[in-house]
């Protein structure tokens, strides 16, 4: 079996990416480094190496495009003309012909340049002729660039070509365009093609595959094809013309009788007559489709008589095939693939004429006979006319009877599900598959074990009905003993009282909530709002009368709140008293400027060594040897630019010894 694979053409790179890639890797695979001290011989060596590199990089380069596309003689015919209805075979041999021409070209450069580094007397010299033979041979690659553009394009358009095997069972569907072909083939295969009430939907060759009598068959749908002469067919109609040219198969000529696509019994009749010397050597099946919108038994008499001819041609064509005359059932059918009526009909008979087909072109072939040598077919006959029966050991027989019982009697778990109640009703039991001492244990209730202790040891069975006890009987002492609270009855106590006792209650109050806002810490406190501060409780007049109670002067601390509750806004920064001091013992003659602050006030460092409470160093010489470790330890991090310890980011992700300089032959795993 043939197979075409064009998916696996390398692709073809622009002309300026092929100078990039092979001057790239000429760059990174060849030493760079070199010195004019170096003795000439070594000079003229490593000039001499770029230069055969860099050309046997563009002849392995060219000569894989050239091996990879296939070449037109060499491939099936229907292959040929098919590249060459889509891409002008004159134009794709001329294309390949130029890189050929190409690669010839650079290795005549680089064979000239080499012989003239091998007598150049210097390292300049040495190094322009490199210079010049690499330059010489990007122009050549720069001049094929419109070859290397259209090979692309063909490549990429081959890639998408359907995979046909020109020599496998095939079934070929052709006829006018929206007659049904595409229709037919979704529904005998799995193919997906595009199905739309329009002429032309189908505009290239879709392959699907179909099973008949443990076989495969591949079926081909082409595109529509209009009568009229060879030449003015255009590239759409052609690719239908050269699979009915080149391709053994059995052909499905489809007739739309409702004339619904648009052309007439005539007209289609007129495109069979013309296309019938392509149906040579060839099963031919006329299809009649859309019998549901037109039965054949309604059609006029000149359609009728159209339809009759053609079944006469295809039956001809059998005639011409087997070598005698064609039976006429199987060479004209009718279906529908809207209803899909008759559709598995006219697909088994049309695998069937292949079949039959291709096992006679086999039996005539003079292989036939070497196969029949090696071949006996033997055929028992009777020796008597007596009746033997089969002969089973009793033994066999009663293996088989207890296999069969044990089958009937073990139930499965369906089997139980069924007889109780069903799913959601019955529960499948886990523990009846137990392997335990006693059977009787398999339902028991697991016990639940916590610190190594059962926990139905501790429970009491009794547990509710005492709490419910307990809780009786506190409720009778709590009715006995009444409030202990210091509340006293309101009843009986004149207005006086009355307002004395609300006093004291609001005045036990305010103590409580004095306690809990002492009892605080300052950190949870929380900070009251003004907004909140109706009252005006809290003001600076009260905080004053506080101070002076506990004997300290409140006179700074009023002042500092009073100028925090100040806006800041535009308020300028008082100088201290010492500025005025300086500047009165400096001769200073600028009356009209202010004297600028000398000093300013900054809060007091700690020691690096002062060791702090909490902190668990034993003294401030240990704590300096901690801090100095600590550094140490950070130095390498902080060298690598890292936030912590777990920081495993990759800033820079092209190290420039891998991307710069001479590549080793050791691990190029990063790049």
């Amino acid at each position: 079996m043939v197979q075409y694979n064009f998916k696996k053409i390398t692709v073809v790179p622009t002309a300026k990416d092929f100078v990039d890639i092979i001057l790239s890797r000429t760059q990174r695979q060849t030493p760079t480094v070199v010195h004019k001290g170096y003795a000439i011989t070594r000079l003229r060596q490593f000039y001499m190496r770029k230069v055969k590199f860099t050309q046997q990089n563009f002849h392995d380069k060219l000569s894989t495009i050239i091996d990879d596309f296939p070449r037109l003689d060499d491939i099936h015919p229907f292959y040929g003309d098919l590249l060459n209805v889509l891409y002008d075979k004159d134009h794709y041999k001329l294309a390949l012909g130029q890189i050929n021409t190409a690669r010839n070209l650079i290795a005549k450069v680089g064979k000239d340049y080499i012989r003239l580094i091998k007598y150049g007397d210097s390292l300049y010299r040495c190094k322009t002729l490199k210079v010049a033979a690499l330059g010489r041979m990007c122009t050549i690659m720069k001049r094929i660039g419109p070859s290397l553009a259209y090979l692309e394009q063909v490549r990429q358009h081959m890639a998408r070509l359907p995979s046909i095997d020109p020599n496998t069972r095939t079934i070929l569907i052709c006829g006018y365009p929206n007659v049904g072909k595409s229709s037919f083939i979704n529904k005998i295969t799995r193919a997906d093609v595009d199905v739309q009430p329009y002429a032309f939907t189908t505009k290239s060759l879709f392959v699907g595959h179909t099973d008949y009598k443990y076989l495969r068959y591949q079926v081909i749908d082409t595109p529509g094809i209009l009568d009229h002469p060879l030449e003015d067919r255009n590239t759409i109609e052609m690719l239908s013309i050269t699979a009915l040219a080149h391709l053994k198969a059995a052909v499905l000529f489809f007739l739309d009788v409702s004339m619904s696509c648009g052309y007439t019994i005539a007209q289609q009749a007129a495109l069979f007559h013309s296309i019938k010397p392509l149906f040579a050597n060839k099963p031919l099946i006329v299809v009649c489709n859309k019998i549901d919108l037109q039965p054949l038994e309604g059609l006029p008499e000149d359609d009728a008589n159209l339809i009759a001819e053609m079944k006469a041609e295809a039956a001809k064509t059998m005639v011409g095939q087997y070598g005698k005359p064609g039976e006429d059932d199987g060479v004209l059918l009718s279906m529908s693939a809207l209803k899909e009526e008759g559709v598995n009909a006219v697909k088994n008979v049309a695998c069937e004429r292949l079949l039959e087909q291709r096992v006679e072109v086999k039996m005539k072939s003079k292989k036939i006979n070497d196969c029949l040598n090696r071949i006996h077919v033997a055929m028992p006959k009777a020796r008597d006319g007596k009746e033997r029966l089969l002969c089973i050991p009793q033994a066999v027989l009663d293996a088989r009877a207890q296999v069969a019982a044990a089958k009937e009697s073990r139930k499965l778990e369906k089997d139980l599900e069924d007889e109780n109640g069903g799913a959601g009703v019955y529960s499948a039991s886990l523990k009846k598959r137990y392997l335990l001492a006693d059977e009787s244990w398999k339902e028991d209730v697991i016990p639940e074990i916590l610190d190594g202790h059962n926990v139905a040891d501790f429970i009491d069975s009794d547990i509710m009905q005492r709490l419910e006890e307990l809780e009786r009987e506190e409720g009778l002492r709590m009715a006995a003993d009444g409030d202990d609270d210091d509340e006293m009855d309101e009843a009986g106590l004149t207005p006086e009282e009355k307002e004395a006792l609300a006093a004291i209650r609001k005045k036990k109050r305010m103590l409580v909530e004095e306690h809990r806002i002492k009892k605080s810490t300052a950190d949870s406190r929380p900070v009251v709002p003004r907004k909140f501060d109706k009252d005006r409780q809290f003001t600076t007049d009260r905080m004053g009368r506080h101070l002076s109670n506990m004997g300290l002067d409140p006179s700074a601390a009023i002042e500092r709140a009073r100028s925090r509750s100040m806006s800041r806004r535009g308020r300028k920064r008082e100088r201290s008293s010492g500025v005025e001091e300086n500047a009165d013992a400096m001769d200073i003659d600028q009356p009209n400027k202010k004297p600028r602050m000398l000093s300013r006030s900054r809060s007091r460092s700690r020691p690096p060594g002062e060791v702090i409470p909490g902190e668990g160093f034993k003294d401030s010489s240990q704590k300096l040897k901690a801090v100095k470790l600590g550094k140490k330890a950070a130095k390498k991090r902080n060298k690598d630019a890292r936030k912590g310890e777990g920081d495993r980011v990759i800033l820079n992700m092209k190290p420039k010894h891998l991307f710069s300089g001479k590549r080793s032959i050791g691990k190029t795993d990063r790049r």
